[in-house]
């Protein structure tokens, strides 16, 4: 039996909660997560590599039986084979089987380890977060670029430190999956822009790049974590009912405001639209939630 069948040799999940638990810091928490990501795909592999090794031992053995002409048939003649090849092609299977047995407990008990970890690490940041929004503002700055008399477009100043995590969570009630999110530009392919969305969280790589539609679905369908990259989502509500689903999107020095609109979106925004996106923020100014500095160009 080997030693991941045993449970000897195993990383577990209790170094990156003990990191969790040492500093009180957003971006260690994140660490720790990243750290337990990490460990947990390891573990996975590991299980994966020993179901394979089982599943080529067993081939192995009854390829080995057979070219022994051990193996009994049912055109065999009594005495043809040896009366403990039967017992030995058994013993060894029943084996493999307690073996695979084995394997499988342990694969559930590591799994239901770090599944616990993972909770508790999610559980940690939300209540940091909500803390550090207790204790700290964000600021905020938002530039207008008049675009005739009735257009515009919004930007504002980036942000950095806690205070993508804290926006996050201000605007939807849920963390981000990443620390470093917000300012990430990075892409996979050269020909294309950065997606929206990282491969995590329930959401597959040939999904990272979703139509306007398909986004908006996926940050109001209430998961716990949002795989966000490059952007922030906030909904406003309309005057009359419903509500208006803008992005900041990461643009350089700035991020570009964006109105979803049908299967895209555009940063050229209406009068209207403009107006309500800056009154919400004045909004939770006046609430004491946002530091606002706002700025005509």
């Amino acid at each position: 039996m080997s030693d991941l069948a045993k449970g000897d040799g195993a990383v577990g999940p209790e170094a990156a909660l003990a990191r969790l638990r040492a500093l009180e810091t957003l971006e260690s928490g994140y660490e720790a997560w990243l750290e337990l990501k990490l460990e947990h795909a390891a573990s996975v592999a590991r299980f994966r590599e020993e179901r394979e090794r089982l599943t080529q031992q067993g081939s192995f053995l009854l390829g080995a039986v057979r070219a022994a002409g051990l193996e009994p048939s049912a055109s065999s003649e009594p005495g043809l084979a040896p009366a403990s090849a039967g017992d030995f092609l058994r013993d060894a299977e029943e084996k493999l089987a307690r073996t695979r047995e084995a394997l499988s407990a342990r694969e559930a008990e590591t799994e239901a380890g770090y599944a616990s970890a993972f909770a508790e690490i999610r559980a940690t940041l939300k209540d940091r977060a909500l803390r550090h929004l207790s204790v700290h503002r964000p600021r905020l700055t938002l530039l207008l670029r008049r675009v005739g008399a009735e257009r515009s477009i919004l930007h504002l100043e980036r942000v950095s430190g806690d205070t993508p995590v804290l926006l996050c969570m201000l605007f939807t009630g849920r963390i981000p999956s990443r620390y470093g999110f917000l300012l990430d530009d990075s892409t996979e392919d050269v020909a294309l822009p950065p997606a929206p969305l990282y491969p995590e969280e329930g959401v597959a790589p040939g999904d990272v790049r979703p139509d306007a539609a398909a986004l908006v679905a996926r940050v109001r369908a209430g998961e716990e974590v949002l795989p966000l990259k490059g952007m922030l989502p906030l909904s406003i509500p309309r005057p009359g009912g419903d509500e208006d689903f803008f992005r900041l999107l990461q643009r350089g020095a700035v991020l570009e405001v964006e109105v979803a609109d049908g299967a895209s979106f555009r940063n050229v925004l209406s009068r209207e639209e403009s107006e309500r996106f800056a009154g919400h923020l004045l909004r939770l100014k006046l609430s004491g939630r946002i530091e606002l500095d706002i700025e005509a160009g």
